[in-house]
């Protein structure tokens, strides 16, 4: 038999370098959120499949047929439901690896997609987050203290509830975006490719002056951390969360940094008398469908509705 009409396997170090080669095509050109969002997620894929590393689970998944791939997906996503993961997070960890698939696909590395669905998520329940009273006990316990963390603390606050910032959003921020002078702070919103700037309120814009005289104007992150581990490197993600949640827990409250841009919307919508148009352009919300909920929360209309018609009756 002649060998050369003989399909050739391809060597596992040759499959290892073309898996390697698709994690870095996958992850090239993204901003520095997205990018640290699909990392963190496909090493939670590496980690369930007991990887070496993230290019060695792709070699894994790659190496399966159609059938046996999906199957492992699908074992990885019963795997995350036994973790009591939110339907949010799971859903987008298996998005990052259908499209690290698709990518494959793209690239004619195989002829096969990932086909396993998300789980059903549910819609917001509570929009409301700690409500206009709620925030004002997260500032006021804030301000027993009047030290640089204090000062930080308030300006976080502020951004999270007053421009309903997310928490990513209010991490990534550096001096070079916030201009004093003229009232407004330049973010990166999620999912945008180019920053957009915001106006500041005067209370806003207030705290940050504070914040930064406290801090300095060095360039560099904006929100820097106390803690002994990263003190003066840039305040992360969790770090946020563990300053809101610890102020509320001191003021007798439950609440997430994500919660103070739930109070702050429905706040916009009691304000503007569910201006919803108005209401999508401070909170940036693409979908005005979520925006919907947010009101239909607030002003409870299917309640309305059933007492009229027990009232009638």
């Amino acid at each position: 038999m002649d060998t050369a009409l003989v399909p050739m396997t391809p060597a596992p170090v040759e499959r290892a370098n073309k898996a390697a080669a698709l994690v870095a095509s996958f992850l090239a050109g993204r901003n520095e959120r997205t990018l640290r969002a699909y990392r963190n997620d496909l090493e939670d894929f590496r980690s369930y499949l007991k990887a070496g590393d993230v290019d060695e689970a792709a070699r894994i998944l790659l190496s399966r047929g159609h059938g046996e791939a999906n199957a492992l997906v699908l074992a990885y996503r019963a795997d995350m439901v036994g973790r009591k993961l939110q339907a949010a997070t799971v859903n987008r960890r298996l998005a990052a690896v259908r499209s690290l698939v698709k990518l494959a696909r793209t690239l004619g590395m195989v002829p096969w997609s990932i086909e396993v669905e998300n789980l059903k998520a549910q819609a917001y329940r509570d929009t409301r987050g700690p409500g206009r009273q709620g925030f004002r006990r997260l500032m006021e316990e804030a301000g027993r203290r009047t030290d640089r963390k204090a000062l930080r603390d308030r300006a976080v606050l502020r951004l999270l509830h007053d421009l309903a910032l997310r928490r990513a959003e209010v991490v990534a921020l550096d001096m070079e975006d916030v201009d004093l002078e003229s009232g407004s702070v330049t973010i990166l919103g999620k999912g945008r490719t180019q920053k957009e700037r915001l106006s500041l309120p005067e209370p806003t814009k207030a705290a940050l002056a504070s914040w930064i005289d406290a801090r300095g104007t060095a360039p560099g992150p904006l929100f820097l951390n106390f803690d002994r581990a990263g003190k003066g490197e840039r305040l992360t993600g969790t770090g946020l969360y563990l300053v809101v949640r610890d102020l509320g827990r001191k003021a007798g409250l439950t609440v997430r940094p994500h919660g103070l841009r739930h109070a702050g919307i429905t706040e916009a919508l009691d304000l503007t008398n569910g201006n919803i148009r108005a209401v999508q352009r401070y909170s940036r919300h693409r979908d005005m469908r979520i925006l919907n909920l947010y009101d239909d929360n607030r002003t409870d209309l299917g309640g309305d509705v059933a007492r009229l018609v027990a009232a009638n009756a």
